[in-house]
């Protein structure tokens, strides 16, 4: 026993050891360095192979053998970063690696569903494994740093990048954060499949005005720290060694140039110790922010701000020189990110083996092997929520359907399943919605085609040939949706219906009197009120990646039984926004019993969205038993919350068994309900499972208005449902009241 405690000790001081040296080794080298070397490895440029913004530098060889690049991006493949390493190591004086970085959003060659997408799945596990295929593939094509996830709340679905998050709901976006994380960087950085993870952005960037992106954010601090903050947190938690800028201002002061996130938040209370890097020339746009005159200013703020690495902009690059000789800025903040710069290029690697990631052979094999194509066909099969299902249209059996007429501008479409931030995803290896369906049915149905229309313009000439072959067809699937370049960055929109004619044509194909399954393909929450009344059945596959088609036509002939939920509310129509589930009540509540009076609702349309969080249908039924809880009063410790699922139905399925719960009366306005838990499981039919969740104090601590944290004593209401407006009700007290942090000044940098 003694020898195993030895061995145990050993191996904990060599751990230690080993960070220990790193630090030798980072303050042995910056020690080495010149300001000018040091200002290099503040800076990131993009390489001219891939290109996601304007360029401003051309010869990026050329900077590299001067020294005066740290990190670059949109460099890809084994090959060319091999070649760009050995420049930087072997023909610069001190022969620092340099760091690869590049747009890892949902996969590299082989394409996951987008994030939106797989959030749907509420499968951490899956998402988990997602992020591992993306980072084996990215790390063998040489790239040691993506910049994802993305864990911005956002409740507007105009805004064009909801597509890379996990939605509108707080805790929910933890969750998928950590698991991102984790399979990004895994269990040891220093393993050539691992690429360093970035929380993005920081901070409130889901929050812009109008839904228009780069907006202005101008919220409470309450929100700010209860709503948009967690899930940063998470990620910290989680280990995330990189994070991002966010364009925005928040409250009056960009993103990019606001100590109070990155040194009061991010360095002081949350103890963060690894690398920020801007958002693309995010230090530069600081000028038309308005808060500074002058390139100059501009990287003196950001600098002061806790910015380690300028990306793209050159600014640090041609500026801090002299803003050190100018007494502008300190060395000291310019030596603390640079020992945070090397320390992850130490953490990686690099400095035993630069070109241990330029594995050429490695590339070759791991890229798009069937055993990643058959995991992202797995997660597009998750990732998919049936909306609508009317007289049991769905799962199409090839039994008694001969004829299927495949109709509409997406069923062909190779590029557009493969959605916004693809990478190096090719439309040549993404599989369509025509393709899945035509194996599917092979031998068993006839497979008719037509267009129809375009995704956009007015052009109805197809439909006279679509009509014809929905005629001669047992079913229709239409599949329809928004083209994968109207969602993303810089993508939004303030109409989100869907675009075209492509809506008319449903209509125009009710004239054949088949049953019409609406196959939806897009990248954000629509709103889908005349789509709902028109379809027999409506699947959200959102833009699935790769092997789209096949886990489409999966769950279109019942190989699999969809169990997605959404994570973000659908309004019915644009004027509801924003519309989320957790709002808060106001002095005159709406009550549906009475309607009328001054009351806080529309006159032309339900309070209540279309489709609301968590929501999502199954070929099956789950019936859902009373709660129990283990106590009626919480003091110090925990109770629990169980609940008896039932499968009714005719087919074994997925179910995911939501927890909110709503605190009746507190210092500060609560919401009229929050997620605080949820389980996916399965079920054979007839079968039944207890779900169990527990619930303790700290799980309802809010920020109160003098930005103190805590809960009172009082009454909760706990929920457990298939969706946060269909729920079983129970009830707590709390008897006694919990503080985490006293009344602060929540401002104190200078």
């Amino acid at each position: 026993m003694k020898k195993i405690l030895l061995t145990i000790l050993s191996l904990c001081l060599s751990q230690v050891m080993w960070a220990q040296d790193y630090t030798k080794d980072v303050e042995k080298l910056l020690k080495k360095m010149t300001l000018e070397e040091k200002v290099g490895q503040m800076t990131q440029f993009t390489s001219s192979s891939d290109v996601t913004g304007p360029t401003l530098r051309g010869n990026v060889e050329k900077d590299v053998k001067a020294g005066h690049v740290g990190s670059l991006f949109n460099a890809v493949s084994a090959d060319y970063t091999r070649k760009l390493q050995k420049m930087a190591v072997e023909e610069t004086r001190l022969g620092i690696p340099l760091l690869f970085g590049y747009d890892v959003i949902h996969g590299f060659k082989t394409i996951f569903p987008i994030p939106l997408g797989e959030a749907s799945s509420f499968d951490l596990e899956m998402m988990q494994d997602a992020a591992r295929v993306a980072a084996e593939e990215a790390s063998a094509a040489g790239i040691h740093w993506t910049f994802a996830p993305m864990v911005d709340v956002s409740r507007d679905p105009r805004w064009g990048r909801v597509m890379e998050g996990a939605g509108e709901d707080t805790y929910y976006n933890s969750e998928v954060a950590k698991a991102r994380v984790k399979g990004f960087q895994g269990d040891d950085l220093a393993a050539t499949n691992t690429v360093l993870a970035c929380a993005k952005h920081f901070l409130a960037y889901g929050a812009p005005q109008g839904g228009r992106d780069y907006h202005t954010v101008d919220m409470s601090l309450q929100t700010l720290h209860d709503v948009y903050l967690p899930p940063f947190k998470a990620c910290v938690d989680a280990g995330v060694e990189t994070f991002m800028t966010s364009f925005n201002e928040i409250n009056g002061t960009p993103s990019t140039a606001n100590p109070y996130l990155f040194k009061d938040i991010l360095r002081d209370q949350w103890d963060f110790e690894g690398v920020v890097v801007t958002d693309y020339t995010a230090i530069n746009e600081l000028i038309p922010h308005g808060i500074a005159g002058d390139l100059p200013t501009a990287g003196q703020l950001a600098l002061n701000a806790g910015i380690d690495m300028d990306m793209e902009g050159d600014v640090f690059l041609s500026t801090l020189v002299q803003s050190v000789k100018d007494g502008k800025v300190s060395e000291k903040d310019i030596d603390n990110a640079v020992r945070r710069i090397l320390l992850v290029k130490f953490k990686l690697g690099l400095f035993d083996d630069p070109y241990r990631y330029c594995d050429a052979e490695r590339e070759k094999s791991v890229t798009l092997s069937q055993d990643f194509k058959n995991r992202a066909r797995k997660a597009a099969q998750r990732s998919i929520v049936l909306l609508k299902n009317e007289n049991q249209t769905l799962p199409l059996t090839l039994n008694n359907t001969k004829k299927i007429a495949l109709i509409g501008p997406l069923a062909k479409s190779k590029k557009d399943v493969l959605g916004g931030w693809k990478a190096k995803g090719s439309p040549k290896q993404a599989k369509s919605l025509f393709e899945g369906m035509k194996a599917a049915t092979k031998d068993k149905a006839e497979l008719l085609y037509a267009k129809g229309c375009k995704m956009s313009g007015a052009d109805t000439t197809g439909f006279a040939e679509a009509l014809e072959v929905a005629q001669q067809s047992d079913v229709v699937v239409l599949a329809i949706g928004e083209p994968r370049t109207i969602s993303g960055e810089a993508k939004s929109r303030s109409d989100i219906n869907i675009p075209g004619v492509q809506t008319e044509l449903l209509a125009h194909l009710k004239q054949a009197g088949k049953p019409i399954v609406v196959v939806l393909m897009n990248g954000r929450p629509l709103t889908l009120e005349r789509e709902d009344e028109l379809a027999d059945a409506l699947l959200e596959t959102w833009h699935l990646g790769t092997m789209a088609g096949p886990a489409i036509a999966d769950v279109i002939f019942g190989k699999y039984n969809p169990s997605g939920k959404l994570p973000m509310s659908f309004p019915r129509n644009v004027g509801q926004i924003p519309i989320f589930y957790n709002a808060k009540n106001t002095g005159r509540p709406f009550d549906p019993e009475k309607p009328s009076g001054y009351k806080s609702n529309y006159l032309d349309v339900p309070n209540t969205p279309l489709y609301a969080f968590g929501y999502g249908l199954s070929y099956t039924e789950f019936a859902y038993g009373d709660i129990k809880l283990s106590a009626e009063t919480m003091q110090d410790q925990p109770i629990t919350a169980s609940i008896e699922v039932t499968n009714t139905g005719d087919y074994d399925g997925e179910e995911v068994v939501q927890l909110y719960i709503q605190d009746l009366i507190g210092k500060s306005t609560r919401p009229l309900k929050e997620m605080k838990g949820f389980e996916k499981i399965f079920l054979k039919k007839g079968e039944t499972k207890t779900v169990t969740f527990t619930i303790a104090k700290e799980a309802l601590t809010y920020h109160r208005w003098d930005m103190s944290e805590g809960v009172e004593a009082g009454d909760f209401n706990v929920y457990i449902g298939t969706s946060s407006d269909n729920v079983k009700q129970a009830s707590f007290k709390l008897t006694k009241d919990f503080e985490v942090s006293k009344q602060y000044n929540p401002i104190k940098s200078k």
